[in-house]
């Protein structure tokens, strides 16, 4: 018996241990996520972001996401950026579009370090809304569905945030399942 108790104490303690790990290093995209690499870094790696990374480069945002920061960065999937109308994206990766595309990519980004607790302290604060202003010098809206932490832009439309606190050595990545729309 007391065997079987130590065995399925050693178990509880693995499982802890496997979950803060997880926890320290999520996946997104089928690839681990670092706490000690950066932003660009930990991005490039994930199959769910290759539009995103493709548009940052093309705006030329690389070295300020890799510099120190903090940045939070709500990060959408490549799915979300097939919600576009068709041809958005082409169009905005060209060369006479950067000035577009650097507004609508740094509307993603929030000065600071929000992790998901962070952002709901704030909209309980905010009595159920909470205001963030992008490095774009816009405005997000942050509230709660239930568990689902939401993302409201200023043209309307919303996010889900579906994989929260993916900490970064220069901020924190929410990836968020819709493109955000500046005015």
């Amino acid at each position: 018996m007391k065997r079987i108790f130590l065995s399925a104490i050693a178990l509880v303690a693995l499982a802890c241990t496997t979950q803060v790990y997880a926890q320290k290093n999520p996946m997104v995209g089928g690839a681990a996520m670092y706490a000690t690499k950066d932003i660009v870094d930990n991005a490039v790696n994930s199959k769910d972001h290759t539009t995103l990374v493709a548009a940052v480069k093309a705006a030329g945002l690389v070295e300020t996401l890799k510099s120190a920061g903090p940045f939070t960065v709500f990060a959408p999937t490549n799915e979300a950026f097939d919600k576009l109308p068709a041809g958005t994206v082409a169009t905005l990766l060209k060369p006479e579009n950067k000035a577009t595309l650097t507004k609508i990519l740094t509307y993603h980004v929030v000065p600071g370090k929000w992790t998901a607790a962070e952002i709901e302290k704030a909209i309980k604060k905010g009595k159920g809304k909470a205001e963030l202003k992008t490095a774009s010098g816009g405005k997000l809206w942050a509230w709660m569905e239930g568990k689902k932490l939401m993302i409201k832009d200023e043209k309307g439309g919303s996010a889900t945030v579906t994989i929260a606190n993916v900490m970064q050595k220069n901020g924190v990545i929410h990836v968020v399942d819709t493109v955000l729309m500046p005015k």
